[in-house]
């Protein structure tokens, strides 16, 4: 795992301002280019993770006092606001520079009920439960649709409440239609993005 150059940022969610560390964009787009790979997507915070977190300001009563996993967390602002209110968060990417600067976030903001790994949702090991699970813009790719879908299963099956958020794409439709039949609630959630409102779908999945 390389060191990647990263600063605070704090990022205004509502009734919350939350602060974590975000990578230098030019050390990622170097360091990603020596092996001929595009930025990652775990490097910059997502207005759907932004969304997220306003919904969970809007509606604690679902974490409150709660077990909390996020998958796919990136750079964990979603993980971080649940915080404030569930018994326990556990924040989690595949990538070990995201988780690093996952915990370098925990620190900083000195919260002891909030930890961090490195989980690949390919191998998800059974030992890994939750009462509540995030997951923010995990369906951006068609390729990975499938295995987003059977991971949702898995933690649906255990009888984990699922709170996803998406931005409006054309071509995750089927993917959302596939997961109609276990949606309880759903909102819509506006953001501001670099001056630019973008409208984000917020899911509250169960089996």
């Amino acid at each position: 795992m390389q060191y990647i150059h990263s600063h605070l940022q704090t990022f205004f969610t509502g009734r919350h301002q939350l602060s974590v560390y975000v990578p230098d964009p030019a050390t990622i787009r170097d360091l990603y280019r020596q092996n001929n790979i595009d930025s990652p997507y775990w490097s910059q915070v997502w207005p759907a993770a932004l969304g997220l977190c306003r919904f969970l300001e809007q509606n604690t009563v679902y974490i409150e006092n709660k077990t909390v996993l996020e998958l796919a967390a990136g750079l964990g602002l979603p993980a971080l606001l649940a915080a404030r209110y569930s018994r326990s968060v556990h924040c989690s990417d595949y990538s070990p520079e995201a988780v690093a600067l996952q915990q370098r976030t925990i620190e900083h903001n000195q919260f002891s009920n909030m930890s961090c790994s490195v989980i690949d949702w390919n191998n998800i090991p059974d030992t890994v439960k939750a009462e509540v699970l995030l997951l923010s813009d995990v369906n951006y790719d068609p390729w990975i649709f499938d295995k987003v879908y059977t991971t949702i299963n898995r933690f649906l099956n255990d009888g984990t409440l699922i709170i996803l958020s998406t931005p409006q794409r054309l071509m995750a439709k089927p993917f959302i239609e596939r997961l109609l039949p276990f949606c309880i609630r759903q909102e819509e959630v506006t953001v501001d993005k670099e001056g630019k409102q973008v409208a984000i779908t917020v899911m509250i999945l169960k089996n």
